[in-house]
C-alpha cells in the first residue's frame, strides 16, 4: 500500500514554537531575505523581521497584552498582520484571525467567542463595529494605517471602546522577549465553518501550527533557495501555515500580495522570482481563462500546491505556463494534512494523496453505522494522530462540539472519501452541510439564518451545487418557502443578503418551494434538494442581478 515517505522535521519536537524558529533563523540566516510586501517592495531579512517583531512584542506587552491573552486580528493582507501574529506568539499570546469580509452578526460572533479585550484593525474596518459595540467584549482597538493610505481617515467615534495607534505599539527594545513559550501553548484560533450551528474557533497549539507548516515544506520540497508567493488571505491557514510559516522553517523567501489576482498571476510570478505557490479550487480555471501572453512562461515556478487539482485543466495549464509539478494534500484546520501526494509518484486523476501514516491512522466508515467501508466505497473519514500535539486541542468555547467531533477516540471529519487498491484517497463529498466557494468555507446554517430574517421568508434550505469550473467547489443555492401571501423578489432578497453577509456567501441561485422535503424527524432532506438542483425556474444572480460577483472571498478575478 502506497504511503507518504517518512520524513525528519527540521526542528526537534521541543522546538516546535514560532518564537524559537524565528529566533533561530534570525541568527543562522540573519541576512537572507524572508518577507516582502509585493514584488515592488523591499525584502526584509530574518534578522530584520525578528527585531521588528521584538519591538512590537515589547510594545504590546507594555500595553497590557499578556501570555494566554487572545487578541483579535481583523485586517486585510498587510505586513502588519504577519508582524502582529509573530509578536503575539512571542509573548505567548494567541492570535484570533477574523475574515475582513465579516460584518454585522457574522463579525460579532467570533469577537464574542474569543472574549478578547483587544482588536487590531484598520479605520475602515473599525467602522463595522459601531453597530455592534454593545454586543462585543472589545475594550480597545489598535488602528493600523490602511495599506497604501495616508493615515488621515477619521477614526470611528465609539462610546465605550478606546482607540490607539499601531505605530505607538513599537518600542525601542529589539531584544527577544523573555517569555517562555512551549509547543503545548495555544498559538492561534482560526475560524472554520459551522454546519449545524455558528462557525467554530479551532484552537491550534504551537506544535500543530509548526507541524502543519512542516508538512508543506516536505510536500513542496521547500529550501532556502525558494521563493513562495501568495495573495490568499492571511486570516486563512493557506497563507499562514501553508505559505508564510513554511518559509520560516525552510529559510525561504515569502512574497505577499493584497489579494489573489488571476489576471496578474504570471506577471507576479515573473517579477517576484517565485518558485512555489498555492492555488485553491477554481483559481486554476480563472488563470487559464486569461488572455494568453508571450510572457506566460517567463517565470521560475517549479511547483504548485493545487488543492484540489482540476484534472482537465492540469494539461492545458502545463502546456501554457510550463509548470509540470502539481502537489496536493487533504486535511482540515483541526487535524493537519492527513493525505499528501508523494514526490515523483504518478497521481491518478482526482486523487488527493496517500496516507501520511508516519503520523496518522485513519478509517473510512459508514456515517450512520460506524462500520468500515470496503475499498472503492465512500465513507466518512475518521482520524487518529500517532504523535501528541499535531492536531487541534478544542473548539473555543464549544465543549459540546469538541466532544462530538472526537467521539469514540477518533476525530470525525464529516468528509466522505474513498480509497483505491493502491492506497490513493479521493474526496467524494461533504457529509456535513458546509460549502466551499472560491476558496471560502461557508456554513449553510449561517446563510439560512440571514435568509430567514427576511420578513417574506417562512423557511429555507441552502445547499451547494456544482460550480461552473471543475475543482470540487460549490455555488450557493437557496430554496425559499415564502410567507403566506408574500411575493418574493429574488433581486431584493439578494440585496438583503448583500447588506448582511460577506459577498462570497450570497446565494447565486434562488428558487421557491411550497414546502421543504423533510424526514419523519423533521430534518430537511437536502439530498433530495441536491438531486433537484438548478432548474428552469431557478433565478441566477450572476445573470439577473446587478450585484458584484467578481470580487469575493479576498480573491480578485476576471469572469471567465
Amino acid at each position: 500500500m502506497l504511503t507518504f515517505p517518512y520524513f525528519e522535521p527540521h526542528f526537534e519536537r521541543a522546538q516546535w514554537t514560532l518564537p524559537f524558529v524565528l529566533e533561530y533563523q534570525a541568527v543562522h540566516r540573519a541576512h537572507r531575505p524572508f518577507l516582502s510586501w509585493t514584488d515592488a517592495g523591499p525584502s526584509h531579512s530574518f534578522a530584520e523581521v525578528n527585531a521588528t517583531v521584538n519591538r512590537l512584542a515589547h510594545g504590546l506587552s507594555s500595553f497590557g497584552v499578556r501570555r494566554g491573552d487572545r487578541v483579535c486580528l481583523l485586517l486585510p493582507n498587510c505586513l502588519e498582520f504577519i508582524l502582529t501574529w509573530f509578536a503575539l506568539n512571542k509573548l505567548g499570546a494567541v492570535e484570533v484571525a477574523i475574515s475582513d469580509a465579516y460584518k454585522g452578526s457574522f463579525l460579532a460572533h467570533p469577537l464574542q467567542l474569543a472574549q478578547s479585550k483587544t482588536l487590531i484593525t484598520t479605520r475602515t474596518l473599525a467602522q463595522r463595529l459601531l453597530e455592534i459595540e454593545d454586543q462585543i467584549p472589545i475594550e480597545r482597538i489598535i488602528l493600523v494605517d490602511e495599506p497604501g493610505g495616508d493615515g488621515t481617515m477619521d477614526a470611528p467615534a465609539f462610546g465605550r471602546i478606546s482607540l490607539h495607534r499601531f505605530a505607538d505599539m513599537m518600542s525601542d527594545n529589539a531584544d527577544n522577549p523573555p517569555s517562555v513559550v512551549t509547543p503545548q501553548d495555544p498559538a492561534a484560533v482560526l475560524l472554520t465553518s459551522g454546519t449545524t450551528g455558528p462557525s467554530k474557533g479551532v484552537v491550534m497549539p504551537h506544535s500543530q501550527f509548526y507541524f502543519f507548516a512542516e508538512e508543506d515544506v516536505q510536500l513542496t520540497r521547500l529550501t532556502q533557495d525558494d521563493v513562495y508567493m501568495t495573495g490568499f488571505p492571511l486570516f486563512h491557514g493557506n497563507a499562514q501555515f501553508l505559505t508564510v510559516y513554511p518559509c520560516l522553517i525552510a529559510g525561504a523567501h515569502c512574497v505577499v500580495y493584497p489579494r489573489f489576482s488571476a489576471s496578474d498571476w504570471a506577471g507576479r510570478a515573473r517579477r517576484s522570482g517565485a518558485t512555489v505557490t498555492n492555488l485553491l479550487g477554481a483559481t486554476l480555471a480563472f488563470i487559464c481563462a486569461q488572455p494568453p501572453s508571450d510572457n506566460d512562461r517567463a517565470h521560475r515556478i517549479r511547483c504548485i500546491y493545487a488543492a484540489p487539482l482540476a484534472t482537465d485543466l492540469a494539461g492545458p495549464f502545463s502546456e501554457r505556463f510550463g509548470v509540470h509539478e502539481f502537489v496536493d494534500g487533504f486535511g482540515q484546520t483541526e487535524i493537519s494534512n492527513v493525505f499528501m501526494t508523494p514526490p515523483g509518484a504518478p497521481r491518478p486523476p482526482g486523487a488527493s494523496g496517500v496516507l501520511v501514516d508516519q503520523w496518522f491512522e485513519i478509517k473510512l466508515v459508514d456515517a450512520e453505522t460506524g462500520d468500515e467501508v470496503a475499498p472503492g466505497q465512500a465513507g466518512e473519514l475518521l482520524v487518529r494522530h500517532k504523535e501528541a500535539g499535531i492536531i487541534s486541542t478544542e473548539y473555543l468555547g464549544m465543549p459540546d462540539k469538541t466532544i462530538e467531533s472526537r467521539r469514540d477516540l477518533w476525530f470525525h471529519t464529516g468528509d466522505a472519501l474513498k480509497r483505491d487498491d493502491e492506497g490513493w484517497y479521493y474526496f467524494v463529498d461533504r457529509v456535513k452541510d458546509a460549502l466551499r466557494r472560491r476558496g471560502e468555507n461557508i456554513s449553510s446554517f449561517e446563510v439560512e439564518a440571514v435568509l430567514r430574517s427576511h420578513p417574506g421568508v417562512a423557511d429555507c434550505a441552502v445547499i451547494g451545487v456544482a460550480a461552473d469550473q471543475e475543482a470540487g467547489e460549490d455555488e450557493v443555492m437557496a430554496f425559499i418557502v415564502p410567507q403566506a401571501g408574500a411575493a418574493i423578489s429574488f433581486a431584493e432578497l439578494a440585496a438583503w443578503c448583500d447588506a448582511r453577509m460577506p459577498a462570497f456567501m450570497i446565494p447565486r441561485y434562488l428558487d421557491t418551494l411550497a414546502e421543504l422535503p423533510r424526514t419523519p424527524t423533521e430534518k430537511v432532506r437536502k439530498k433530495e434538494l441536491r438531486e433537484r438542483g438548478v432548474a428552469a425556474s431557478t433565478w441566477d444572480r450572476t445573470r439577473q442581478a446587478a450585484l458584484p460577483v467578481d470580487h469575493v472571498g479576498g480573491t480578485e478575478t476576471k469572469s471567465p
